[in-house]
Order: structure tokens, then C-alpha cells, then sequence
């Protein structure tokens, strides 16, 4: 069953034209066939057809039930003279169901080209009905019946994956190796295919490409997944294999790429005044860029020193550049490739934190870092904005423990009640050679980069979907990480101190490596993202990847949140980016392979909580509906000289209950992220109770079905004092949640429970409650009076049911729910 779409569709009527009957034109075949022997030919032809009648039988035995949609049918290929291309037409047949599909590049030097159609099992001897016709039957004129067609038909056979496979023939994936394929599919049957592929627990990306008579999606597997698909489907018509490579781009000479970038140009949809920025704390940017100029204004400029100039340099390899370029249009070849506008929904303001040849001393990253905030906010002090950092330092590293940069970080992004701010930062790259031998124990092993300890920042390593390598000259090499896995530079929190929070956060796409099994591998550009090169005289386009890459991504989806719902706060902008956030199939085989709870703790430090989807943060559907809250507390309170725990927020939940008891047993989930910033106070003192680096942390915890609400108050009661002795997620141990005790790190806590729809119904309270921090253990500070802010998101998912939750929901709040 399709799922729901996330954004409600409206209805449109455009023109007023009447129809009228119209019948298609009976296609006509001009020239004289190739001379046959009648008699020889027809027989020739018969056999072949009988033989792939018989072959379409044997392969019909691979349609599953309950997994096969459409109309049962098989692809039969042709082969047709070269010379005789034009004949191709004449294999479709409307009436009978027959549907020429693809045609294959010719291979150069043969002497015939192929075709394959969709052949409805009820027209299975449409053509040997027609070679019958040809051998036994004449025209008025004294020809052949069938003549034109038939004469120029070669050979005919059960038509398989590679038949429709259109690209070029060097390009086609070698058996048992997994790929991405570009599916074409049959107009009106993209939402059976995607039943059909999910039922085959084949993956496909989300988005798909529209024209006249094709959908175009994305499908991962390897040329036996795509054989199963053929078998249970009627969907498919041709297959190519997926090309967002830099390379389509790199190739070009400068003036082609120069007429690339002027046609995105003249399609871009500047930002409103009033949009939201990405603020690239960085190596400068060169704005002469004709994709970076709409958004960069020379205003928008700044430098730590003065006299470093804004520009961009060699000696950083135009690193800004590259980051505007991503930060701005995600991977530049999607913008390239589309048609139509291109809207811009925020602009670019660039900071150079980086001297122009030479580095910077690490230990003064913080005050730059302060430095560099202040200069954009003074600016534009109205503006909201997304602070990007994927500058990082291996200074100082100490298994997760704070530096006085990430610490500075936090003191930015908490603003001290009176300017919270969101900050993006890169988990860091493995250093030095990388050997495909060692992905992904190296991985685990060398920790994230200082400020990546930082707790409020939204930290971002790299994963990739990047496994197609299409240039020639790589053509035995191997892509180093698998589909969905984590990318191999990208760095961990696996080796910290299990009190300090979970990096990364997420994942975004930062590109692959390859190897040729003997040297250690090394970046092809066909597995990496394409960018703005910051030399725009020379080329205008640059490969790009690593954590770099994956944050500024990390940016771009920020700061689309922020353009879409302008007055969410920083907390809640970082808690929607991690909420919508799932692991792929490869992360989720490595949970599902997890023995314990410490084996999971593992698999979360290495892929945080994946992959975020930008659909997921801002819209609902009607099977998966998403409450957000924001509230505030008061953590403490002083009765005589001490300062104690005050009470926690009680939030009750607008459940569908009739709803979901008549879903009764059926399965469904409930998603919870509970986002807040802390005060840091990063005095290296050994990290006891009472010099603790947080102010305060918040818990949150999930009324039980078969608990009261008094019940559930001393049950929060009791996990809070047991937190208070060192009992960690005492509030989140057992009743089904997939991560439990290991989810209460740092500043953002993210869980999933799965149980029946009748269960759930009684799940009808969520509270937030706080537990220690400096802020009470440490009273002389006067700290004990602050509020503390937070985002509570929370999701119901019901897969598979035919029941409106979101509507449900909707009219219990008897609020309007705005439309994202």
C-alpha cells in the first residue's frame, strides 16, 4: 500500500477545451523491407517466439503472491537491422496492451540494434498470430501480410534486466553488485512500483523526476533485485544507472560549464529581504561566482581581521567557496539537471576565520569564533541565521571531554537568555591515508574533532549513497563504503566517556572513496558532491565531500526549516532536524546486529540518529502526525539556603483513542525528541557532581498504558532522585523503547517506542522534568532562578492503516494545525 503523501495535494483545473473521439493513427513503416526468404524467416521468427512464449511461462513463476501488482506481462527484445531502425514503431500496438519501451544504445560496429516492449499476458501471441499472417497470408497487392514489420525483424527473445537497461553498455553493473539504477517507469504506475519495491524491501529515494509518460525514481540493488522486480511488476520501462556524478559536469570545457551555470542563473528566484541566512564561519567566498553572487551581496561579507580581505584563497583550496556552493543548493548537479525556477529561500553571509596563508592557533578558535558571530549580528541584527563551522581542529582531544572552543560554542548557541543561537558543526575527517581495509574500525576508533564536543551545536558527520563509479579509467576500482553506511573519512564519538553527548547527531551525504585493492584509496570525483569552484575564470564547478560537505547540508536543511517556519526557536530548529532523522537499511542492519544495549550505544555514537529528511521536518501525513511543542521551565528553586528540584511539565496528549483502539493490535510508533540548550561551565575539574559542565539537563518520560496519572508523577519522581545519584536514564530503562537508557546524552534526547495502536491510546501524557546541574550545585552563581527552554516533538506513525490519524488529532486539539 502507498504511504500518504506529506503535503496535501489541492486540486487544478486549467483551460476549458472540449474533448473530442479520436482515434491514434495506424503507424506506418516508409521503404522496402529487407529481401527474406518468406518460408525460412517465418519459421525462424516461430521458433524464436515459442520459445520465448515458453521462457515468459517459466519466468512467470517468479511472480510472488501478495508482492506482484499490475498486469501480468513479460518484455520481449528484438533484434532489428540497423538500417531498419525505423521499424521499432511498428512493434507497439495500443489495443493489444503492447508498449515499445526501450530501445538500447547500439553497440558500435554491430549490424543490429535492439528493442524491447511490455507484452500483457493476454496478447502473448500477438506476434506469432502476425508471423502466421507474414508466412501464410498476402495482401490485395500480392505481399507478404505483415510484411513491412516482419521482414524487418531479426530475431525475437524473452526480454531480461540488461534489456532494458539504456545507457551505455560499458556502464551496466556487474552481477551481484549493488547500484543505484535510474528506473524509468510506465505512465500511472509509479505508486504500484513503489508498493512492488517496497514489498521487495528494495530501496528507493523519495523524490521522483516527472515527464510526459515516465516517472523517473531511484532504486538500490543489484541486477537480481531488478530481475524480481520485473517479475512482479508492470511498471518498469527502461533502466539506466544513476548518474549525479560531478564527473557529467567536470568533463565539460570551460565555455560549456560557463553555459551551465548561466541557464541555473537565469532560472534562480533570489530570497525575500526578510529571509534567513547560512552563515559560513570559514575560508571566506569568492562572490564573483555567478551561482554564489544572487545570495552573497557584497555586505554580507565579513573578516575576523580586517585586513585578511572576504575573498577566498588558494591556500585553503577555495574551501568556502565549495561550502557556499553546497550550503546554498545542496548538491549542485540536482540544480543543474532540473528544469524550471530554482527558489533561493535564504541568503549567504560569509565570515573568513582563516588567515589567507597560514592557520590559525587552535586555542584561540574560541574568541575567533566569538568574534566572528558578532560581526554578521551586528550587520543585520534582525536576521535569522544558521551558523555553519566544518573548521576543526585534533588539538586538545580527550575522549569527548570539552574544549574551551566547543565550550565557547555553547556558551554562543545558549546566548545567556537573551540570544539563543543554532550553530552547525562538522564532526571532523580522518587525517592521512585511508585504507579500505580499516573502514570502519578506524572510523570508531579516532574520536570527532574539537568543537564537536559542543553540547548545544547540531553535529553533523558524513554518510554516502555515492557507490556508482562511471569514468572508464576507474573502472575496476571499488567503492569503499557501502550504500546508506557511514563515509569513510567521517569521524565518531565511539572511544568518549560515556557522560558526554552522542556525536554525531546526524548524517548528511559527504561522498565516497575508492580503491583499487592494493593502494589506499582516495576521493573519484564520481562519488563525490558537485560544487562552485572558487576560481570562476577557470571552471565554475568542483567536486567536493567529507564532513565539510555533510554540514554545510546540514545548513541548507536548517535553514530551509528556518525559511519555512521563521519563528521556531534555535532548540526546536535543531530538535526537527534530528526528529526526522532515520537510519538507512545498511545503519539499521548494524542496530538490528546490536546484541545489547552497549553494542547499540556503539552503533548510535557512530551514526547518531541518521540520515534527516527535510519532507519529515516540516510536514505530516495523514498515517504519521507530528505535535511541537515549546514551553519553558524552572528547573530549581531556593526554600531557605538550598536549592532544590522544582516540578516538571505535564503535557497531555490529544490521542486519537477511538482511532487507535480501532486499530486495535495493529502495529504503530511513537517518536519523541526532546531538544533544550544548556548553560556550559567548562572548568576541567574532574567532572564530579558538583563541577558538572551542563547548568541543568531535562528528561523526558512517556505515560504507561496501564499507569494512572498519578502513578506516572512518582514514577518521574522516583527517576529524578535516582538520577540524582548517578542512576542515568533511570526515567527511559525498559517498556519497549528502542534505545532507552542509552538515549539521555547531552542536550537532545530522541526515542522510538513500537507497540499496538490500543496500547498507545493510553499513552496519552508526556513530562519533562528536570535533573541537576551547576545551576544547583553550585548556588553562590545565583543561577538557580533561570528559565530553561525546550522543544518537545512528538510523532505518531501508523504505517499501513487506512485511518486518518493526523485528522483525528487535528480535531481533537479544535485548533487549526498549519499547514507547513
Amino acid at each position: 500500500m502507498a504511504r500518504p503523501p506529506r503535503n496535501k495535494s489541492h486540486l487544478f483545473i486549467d483551460g476549458g477545451g472540449q474533448g473530442e473521439p479520436y482515434t491514434s493513427p495506424r503507424t506506418v513503416i516508409s521503404g522496402l523491407p529487407p529481401a527474406r526468404t518468406r518460408a525460412q524467416h517465418a519459421a525462424k521468427l516461430a521458433q524464436s517466439l515459442a520459445t520465448a512464449v515458453l521462457d515468459a511461462q517459466a519466468f512467470k513463476a517468479g511472480r510472488q503472491a501478495g508482492v506482484a501488482e499490475g498486469e501480468e506481462g513479460f518484455y520481449f527484445q528484438f533484434e532489428i537491422p540497423a538500417t531498419e531502425r525505423g521499424a521499432v514503431d511498428g512493434l507497439e500496438n495500443k489495443p493489444a496492451g503492447i508498449e515499445l519501451v526501450a530501445v538500447p544504445q547500439a553497440v558500435e560496429g554491430e549490424a543490429n540494434i535492439t528493442a524491447t516492449v511490455f507484452v500483457p499476458e493476454r496478447s502473448l501471441e500477438f506476434y506469432s498470430n502476425k508471423v502466421i499472417a507474414y508466412r501464410d497470408e498476402e495482401t490485395k497487392t500480392g505481399r507478404p501480410k505483415n510484411e513491412n514489420l516482419i521482414a524487418r525483424l531479426e530475431d525475437v527473445r524473452l526480454a531480461m534486466v540488461r534489456s532494458l537497461f539504456t545507457d551505455a553498455p560499458g556502464l551496466y553493473p556487474q552481477p551481484n553488485v549493488t547500484a543505484w539504477w535510474e528506473v524509468w517507469i510506465r505512465d500511472g504506475k509509479l505508486t504500484s512500483f513503489r508498493t512492488v519495491a517496497g514489498r521487495l524491501n528494495i530501496p528507493l529515494k523519495d523524490y521522483a523526476i516527472r515527464f510526459p509518460e515516465r516517472d523517473v525514481v531511484l532504486a538500490r540493488g543489484t541486477e537480481g533485485d531488478l530481475a524480481r522486480l520485473l517479475a512482479n511488476s508492470d511498471a518498469v520501462a527502461e533502466l539506466r544507472l544513476a548518474k549525479d556524478s560531478p564527473s557529467t559536469f567536470l568533463d565539460m570545457g570551460a565555455a560549456e560549464q560557463v553555459e551551465w551555470a548561466e541557464d541555473l542563473v537565469d532560472r534562480l528566484v533570489a530570497p525575500d529581504e526578510l529571509a534567513p541566512a547560512v552563515c559560513l564561519l570559514d575560508s571566506g567566498a569568492n562572490r564573483q561566482h555567478p551561482l554564489i553572487s544572487p545570495a552573497l551581496p557584497a555586505e554580507h561579507q565579513y573578516a575576523y581581521d580586517d585586513t585578511w580581505g572576504v575573498g577566498d584563497s588558494s591556500f585553503w583550496n577555495g574551501h568556502g567557496t565549495s561550502m557556499s556552493g553546497v550550503a546554498l543548493y545542496g548538491d549542485l548537479h540536482q540544480a543543474l539537471a532540473q528544469q524550471g525556477d530554482v527558489e533561493l529561500p535564504y541568503w549567504l553571509e560569509t565570515v573568513k576565520i582563516l588567515p589567507p596563508n597560514a592557520g590559525n592557533d587552535p586555542l584561540l578558535y574560541g574568541a575567533i569564533t566569538e568574534r566572528a558571530v558578532t560581526k554578521p549580528e551586528e550587520g543585520a541584527p534582525h536576521r535569522k541565521r544558521v551558523f555553519c563551522l566544518a573548521v576543526t581542529s585534533e588539538i586538545g582531544l580527550a575522549r569527548g571531554r570539552p574544549s574551551s572552543w566547543s565550550a565557547a560554542v555553547d556558551q554562543l548557541t545558549y546566548g545567556g537568555g537573551a540570544l539563543q543561537r543554532l550553530f552547525v558543526i562538522a564532526a571532523g575527517n580522518l587525517r592521512g591515508d585511508i585504507l579500505a581495509a580499516d573502514y570502519p574500525d578506524r572510523n570508531d576508533l579516532e574520536e570527532a574533532e574539537s568543537p564537536a564536543q559542543s553540547w548545544n551545536a547540531l553535529v553533523v558527520g558524513a554518510y554516502t549513497d555515492k557507490i556508482n563509479i562511471i569514468d572508464p579509467a576507474f573502472g575496476h576500482w571499488s567503492a569503499v563504503a557501502p550504500a546508506g553506511d557511514l563515509s569513510p573519512s567521517s569521524r565518531t564519538s565511539g572511544i568518549w566517556d560515556r557522560q558526554w553527548p552522542i556525536r554525531p547527531d546526524v548524517v548528511f551525504e559527504g561522498g565516497n572513496f575508492a580503491h583499487d585493492g592494493v593502494n589506499p584509496s582516495s576521493h573519484v570525483d564520481d562519488l563525490q558532491l558537485l560544487t562552485t569552484y572558487y576560481r570562476p575564470n577557470i571552471r565554475m564547478f568542483d567536486t567536493f565531500g567529507d564532513t565539510s560537505a555533510a554540514a554545510a547540508l546540514g545548513a541548507n536543511l536548517c535553514a530551509n526549516i528556518i525559511a519555512a517556519r521563521p519563528t521556531l526557536w534555535p532548540e526546536t530548529v535543531r530538535g526537527l532536524a534530528i526528529h526526522s532523522a532515520e537510519w538507512t537499511p545498511a545503519m539499521q542492519a548494524h542496530f538490528d546486529g546490536a546484541g545489547n544495549q552497549a553494542m547499540k550505544m556503539a552503533m548510535l555514537r557512530r551514526y547518531g540518529w541518521g540520515a534527516p529528511d527535510l519532507a519529515r521536518a516540516l510536514r505530516s501525513a495523514a498515517d504519521d502526525a507530528t505535535l511541537v511543542v515549546e514551553d519553558v521551565l524552572l528547573p530549581f528553586k531556593k526554600e531557605n539556603s538550598t536549592i532544590k528540584t522544582r516540578s516538571m511539565n505535564l503535557h497531555a496528549l490529544p490521542w486519537p483513542r477511538d482511532e487507535l483502539l480501532e486499530l486495535g493490535a495493529a502495529d504503530v510508533e511513537l517518536r519523541v525528541t526532546l531538544s533544550y540548550f544548556v548553560e556550559p561551565n567548562p572548568g576541567e575539574r574532574g567532572w564530579t557532581r558538583r563541577h558538572r559542565y551542563s547548568s541543568h539537563s531535562l528528561r523526558f518520560a512517556v505515560k504507561r498504558s496501564l499507569e494512572s496519572l498519578q502513578q506516572f508523577r512518582l514514577r518521574i519522581n522516583r527517576a529524578a532522585e535516582a538520577e540524582e545519584e548517578g542512576a542515568v536514564g533511570a526515567a527511559a530503562g525498559g517498556d519497549g523503547w528502542y534505545l532507552g537508557t542509552t538515549r539521555d546524552r547531552g542536550s537532545v534526547h530522541s526515542d522510538v517506542w513500537r507497540g499496538s495502536a490500543a496500547a498507545l491510546a493510553e499513552r496519552d501524557a508526556i513530562g519533562v522534568f528536570p535533573v541537576s546541574g551547576w545551576w544547583k550545585e553550585k548556588p553562590g552563581l545565583q543561577r538557580w532562578d533561570r528559565a530553561a527552554r525546550y522543544a518537545l516533538i512528538v510523532s505518531i506513525r501508523a504505517p499501513g492503516s487506512n485511518i486518518d490519524i493526523y485528522t483525528a488529532i487535528e480535531n481533537k486539539l479544535q485548533v487549526e494545525i498549519p499547514a507547513a
